[in-house]
């Protein structure tokens, strides 16, 4: 599938850019801005953002002056469909979503002449209750794995047994589906249970391609990594099987202190897991969702170990299109970790962005809070525009008790120019090892 946005009118007349995966659109007056208009008044800096999963595409007003419209209609958040129109000041882009040619670039900018053939849609019936829909396809013949939303909400809820493995309790739900506690029918030992369930129907194509990436993670073999054990499908859920941790994670274990990790603990936790990321960046793997919550802590004190999981899961969920686009939903709490640059473009994603999302876990971990000014229930909007504008807050007025040698090795991992950061996690692991 494909996804164009072309501008029909404005100082960019003609201009063409092209999605076939999961990437975003930020338009304004920023340089950075993927369609920049600098002398356009109308625009404010940062002004709205596309987030394009093809066949979805969602946009976000950013608090803009002057506002975002779609087809006339002034809109702070809205899906959009084939043939509608954005519009700010004297520029005009069109949506066209369907089908493109093997051969087209997907990266944003090109400038194509044809536009994609018309969206082809085609029935799908729900692997659980047989409830139909129709979906936009690439080819009449192509096959999905589909689960309706009320089946999705119920399977949250009451996620099935997964064969060769005995339930023993839910041990939590998150976005894409829930964990549980298993036992491991072979071999009797304790493994967790994790299911996703797909947002939208997905093609046989984009289930194996999911399932390739899983398998490629799982080759990471670290003592601060949890251990993959299997996947598989079952009844439209999605299953991976891990190493059960039997602990918390870091976010949780804070909040037994009170909100704030005992310093000893927090710098062993921040070693370790800067040890696995430093491991996997070596080998080619980007975390892409580096937080508190994906960090499992087991034991205390000098027998605390910390495990990273969900290595690069969200971004294989997303870029298989099992997520359509993340920005519709609640993920402020995610957005807050991330760095202006993976905003800007999802796919483009480099060792320096999980060293911001370190910084980010290590001032919360010590602070209680996040390094931006926000409220705890902050609007996704709010979010974003202080990723992209506001300086983050120095540790140190935040944290006072903490140890200036540490809050700069934090302060230095949360620059929003990625080359300002450290430039690899072992640097930032040794730094924080000596300053301890």
């Amino acid at each position: 599938m494909q996804v164009n946005l072309r501008v029909i009118a404005g100082p960019y007349k003609g201009r063409i850019f092209t999605f076939t995966q999961h990437d975003s659109f930020l338009i304004g007056r920023n340089p950075e801005a993927h369609l920049c208009l600098p002398e356009d008044r109308f625009f404010s800096r940062n002004h709205c953002l596309l987030e394009i999963n093809p066949p979805h595409s969602f946009l976000r007003d950013l608090g803009s002056t002057n506002g975002t419209f779609v087809n006339g209609q002034r809109v702070r958040e809205v899906f959009l469909n084939n043939g509608d129109r954005i519009q700010g000041g004297e520029t005009v882009l069109c949506v066209e979503v369907g089908v493109g040619a093997d051969n087209q670039s997907p990266r944003p900018g090109s400038s194509l002449e044809d536009h994609p053939t018309a969206p082809l849609f085609v029935t799908v019936e729900c692997i659980n209750c047989g409830r139909r829909e129709q979906v936009q396809a690439s080819a009449a013949d192509e096959k999905f794995t589909f689960v309706c939303e009320d089946c999705r909400i119920e399977l949250k809820k009451n996620p099935h047994t997964i064969p060769g493995y005995e339930t023993v309790r839910l041990i939590g739900r998150g976005g894409m589906g829930a964990v549980m506690l298993g036992r491991e029918q072979k071999k009797g030992r304790p493994v967790a249970i994790k299911t996703l369930l797909p947002e939208f129907a997905v093609s046989d194509k984009a289930m194996k391609r999911f399932m390739r990436e899983i398998d490629v993670a799982s080759a990471l073999q670290h003592r601060n990594i949890v251990e993959f054990i299997d996947r598989g499908t079952y009844n439209g859920m999605i299953y991976l099987v891990t190493e059960f941790v039997d602990g918390c994670d870091a976010a949780r274990l804070a909040e037994s202190h009170g909100g704030q990790l005992p310093y000893p603990d927090a710098i062993s936790v921040l070693a370790q897991s800067l040890d696995a990321l430093s491991y996997a960046h070596a080998a080619g793997y980007i975390h892409r969702d580096f937080k508190d919550q994906n960090i499992l802590v087991s034991g205390q004190g000098r027998d605390l170990v910390a495990k990273l999981t969900d290595f690069g899961l969200a971004k294989s969920f997303t870029h298989s299109g099992m997520s359509g686009v993340t920005m519709a939903s609640e993920m402020a709490g995610t957005l807050a970790y991330m760095p202006p640059e993976q905003l800007r473009n999802f796919r483009d994603v480099r060792p320096q962005s999980d060293i911001y999302a370190v910084g980010m876990t290590a001032y919360s971990l010590l602070s209680g809070t996040i390094a931006l000014d926000l409220p705890k229930k902050s609007s996704i909007n709010n979010t974003i525009r202080a990723i992209f504008e506001q300086p983050t807050i120095p540790l140190k007025q935040r944290a006072p008790n903490v140890p200036d040698p540490i809050c700069q090795i934090i302060d230095r991992a949360l620059s929003k120019d990625p080359t300002q950061r450290w430039q690899s996690a072992a640097a930032m692991r040794n730094a924080l090892l000596h300053a301890a």
